[in-house]
């Protein structure tokens, strides 16, 4: 997979466009049990597939978290800035999981260019995200992540 690279005044020329989309990433019940285990999040819908069966999803689900997490892997993977000395998250906006995401599905990430701005040194983003399943009615994750650029 080739990623797309731009520079930091390439950015600002790329508002409304899409940067790039990720691989599929498969979730697997082992890493749902993982991430229940660091967050202590061990609700049944996530890590008891026998009890889950007859629960609301038929099956165990990631968590919410356990699938936001995975964005800034997934990111990497739609573009890079060639001329970026730092680049930090800042903050999310209008963050929301429409969908649930069935442990062994595959997900990929969408990232859109929202918005750009001049800050010191160099730019704050605006990054709309979509993390889904393929061909999946809605997302899984949606959002807007707020990342501040440095030269």
């Amino acid at each position: 997979m080739t990623v797309p690279t731009y520079s930091i005044s390439e950015l600002s020329e790329r508002v409304g466009q899409v940067l790039g989309e990720s691989e599929v990433h498969h979730i697997t019940q082992e890493q749902i049990d993982r991430f229940a285990d660091v967050t202590g999040d061990h609700q049944w819908i996530h890590i008891d597939p026998v009890r889950a069966r007859s629960g609301p999803f038929g099956t165990t689900i990631a968590h919410g978290y356990l699938t936001l997490s995975l964005l800034s892997m997934m990111l990497g993977e739609c573009y890079s800035i060639s001329d970026a000395g730092v680049m930090v998250n800042y903050g999310l906006n209008r963050l929301r999981f429409p969908s649930p995401v069935p442990a062994g599905s595959g997900l990929r990430l969408r990232a859109v260019l929202n918005q750009a701005d001049e800050i010191p040194g160099g730019l704050q983003l605006l990054v709309g995200f979509e993390i889904g399943i393929p061909d999946a009615p809605k997302p899984a994750a949606v959002g807007e992540a707020v990342f501040r650029v440095q030269r």
